[in-house]
């Protein structure tokens, strides 16, 4: 059996910057086991797997431990495939996930926004594991899927010393940290060891949360977000009643094809 892969740069205007998420089309799902297990030898972020149903396409991603619900940056890869390299026939795609619907549009200028649900947060306060593993105090905290911690300035947040093993103790999917930012409305970090992730480069799925916050805090709808990782990443945030909507760029840096015999694996039944 061979399958196509890809692997784009999302979330960047250039190679080697944003987060890269490898894409494997399918034809027909895989055994869980065996998505898995390419997802660990990618060793990227995420690996997104779709199938075509009719008119639209159902999307799954893994990172390189475990199953997850939703992801940005995978998605933003997988419709940039679907438009510039296997030429979808206009020019917006309907995804179906475990998150429900999700669209992407490709912009004019070939820029890419995609529609997601808001993120679901409630007030709380901090947990001494959290404030401890973060090495700072957020100013507010929220729980959700993540804890969403509230950092005082954007040089807070650069200079964290995160004590990843003590972060990875708390029962949730990760920890994305925020603030007002100096240079755009606001920047981020995402943290998951929970789900094989260290620091995340670009996080699509945590603006979800912090975007509604801080067109909240900020009286406005369009922002700008920076994820302040080493290899940086940019996006413009549209907080409608319910949605985020998140656009941004992406390169495609390789393409090829995985090998393996049919017969080490059976097909799916699901």
């Amino acid at each position: 059996m061979k399958l196509d892969l890809y692997q784009v740069d999302a979330f960047t205007d250039h190679l080697f910057g944003g987060n890269p998420a490898a894409v494997v089309p399918l034809d027909e799902w895989l055994p869980d086991e065996l998505m898995q297990s390419i997802a660990a030898e990618n060793n990227l972020a995420e690996t997104a797997f779709w199938v075509k149903e009719e008119a639209l396409y159902h999307i799954r991603w893994f990172t390189p431990a475990t199953e997850v619900k939703l992801c940005g940056h995978a998605t933003l890869a997988s419709a940039f495939i679907l438009f510039e390299v296997l030429n979808h026939p206009n020019n917006t795609i309907h995804f179906t996930s475990r998150s429900g619907s999700l669209y992407v549009t490709r912009e004019a200028n070939g820029a890419l926004t995609m529609d997601f649900p808001q993120a679901k947060l409630e007030p709380c306060s901090s947990p001494q594991a959290l404030w401890e593993s973060l090495g700072a105090h957020p100013i507010e905290c929220f729980k959700g899927e993540d804890y969403m911690a509230i950092m005082d300035s954007e040089q807070t947040l650069i200079n964290l010393q995160v004590d990843l093993r003590q972060l990875a103790s708390l029962p949730v999917r990760g920890v994305v940290v925020t603030a007002k930012g100096d240079h755009c409305d606001f920047v981020s970090r995402f943290f998951a060891p929970q789900s094989g992730i260290d620091e995340d480069p670009v996080t699509g799925s945590a603006h979800c949360a912090t975007a509604p916050y801080w067109a909240k805090r900020l009286k406005k709808n369009i922002l700008t977000a920076i994820q302040r990782s080493e290899r940086e990443g940019h996006m413009t945030c549209h907080v409608t009643e319910d949605r985020v909507k998140m656009t941004g760029q992406a390169q495609l840096y390789l393409s090829g094809q995985i090998e393996f015999k049919e017969t080490q694996y059976p097909k799916s039944t699901t």
